[in-house]
């Protein structure tokens, strides 16, 4: 299993010193990845008294292309995840250029995770549709491998027309690695027809856990692939139990055929819980503790 690491700038701040350190630090521990969300436009909160804790403008969120650009030049073999990107949010040429060229400056570091977003406040600021944003994500797939894997593509779909164009560079693999976030049927669906992996935030270590792995993997194989041929990632932090827990979870995700985990140490949807220190140290000091007690099991 490969070990990532969540990047807290909510925490720590996200100013160019800090962000540099402490990738480069956890690189220095062994982590290979590191992973961010993404949010363009964050609600004020004061005027939504019903907004409850999800992300306001008061939460920090660089751009993700732009932090793993900056990240790509100060750390040599970390790998770089979106976790996720609101695809539909997004102009489609647009997101398959940057994806592309962020391939290429970070050597092929780059893991694609995608879904479709939950705010629709976003979407008004940036001019897209919340209505139609499933179906739309799925074209916008298309389009995006399509411009990846050659120079000049003419393509005419329902949302998307390009006239004999293309994008410049093309990634080095001429493909780029798609993980997809969500949690229903057709996120699934979408995995086994296009996806390389699932990020499962929603069960910890139980029954239910092993019965939705069983679900994807039926699904991929009814697609006609090989269901090891896509990987499958969960989240967990420190302050989840204490070290005996920590190995125990890990090697209950191995056994379950988990291939990533993402120490996430400020996640508090579904079962997760958060570290309640919000220091630099603090997450260097649980990011090294943590590393430390389970290296062994992946």
């Amino acid at each position: 299993m490969k070990l990532g690491l969540a990047l807290p700038f909510g925490d720590i701040g996200g100013d160019a010193a800090t962000v540099r350190e402490f990738a480069q630090i956890a690189e220095e521990l062994g982590y290979d990845g590191l992973t961010c969300a993404d949010h363009v436009l964050g609600v004020n909160a004061a005027t939504r008294q019903d907004w409850g804790r999800r992300a306001t403008s008061a939460n920090l969120f660089h751009d993700p292309f732009v932090l793993f650009g900056y990240l790509a030049a100060c750390t040599r073999r970390v790998e770089f995840s979106t976790q996720v990107m609101i695809l539909p949010q997004r102009q489609t040429v647009l997101v398959a250029k940057q994806a592309a060229s962020l391939d290429v400056l970070s050597n092929g570091r780059f893991r694609f995770g995608i879904g479709v977003g939950w705010n629709e406040v976003e979407f008004v600021g940036l001019n897209e549709n919340f209505k139609n944003r499933g179906k739309r994500s799925e074209e916008q797939i298309a389009v995006m491998r399509a411009l990846w894997a050659e120079p000049h593509v003419t393509f005419k779909g329902k949302w998307h027309t390009i006239d004999d164009a293309g994008i410049n560079p093309l990634p080095l693999r001429r493909d780029m690695p798609i993980w997809f976030g969500g949690h229903v049927d057709v996120t699934f669906q979408r995995i086994a027809k296009w996806g390389q992996g699932w990020m499962m935030l929603d069960s910890p270590p139980s029954k239910e856990a092993l019965a939705a792995f069983d679900k994807l993997r039926r699904v991929v194989e009814a697609e006609g692939r090989d269901p090891a041929s896509v990987g499958i990632e969960v989240w967990t932090s420190v302050a989840e139990g204490d070290e005996k827990n920590w190995r125990e979870e890990v090697a209950f995700w191995q056994k379950a055929g988990v291939t990533h985990i993402t120490l996430h140490n400020t996640y508090t949807g579904y079962h997760h819980k958060r570290m309640p220190e919000r220091t630099m140290i603090a997450h260097v000091d649980a990011a090294r503790r943590y590393i430390d007690v389970v290296s062994d099991l992946l």
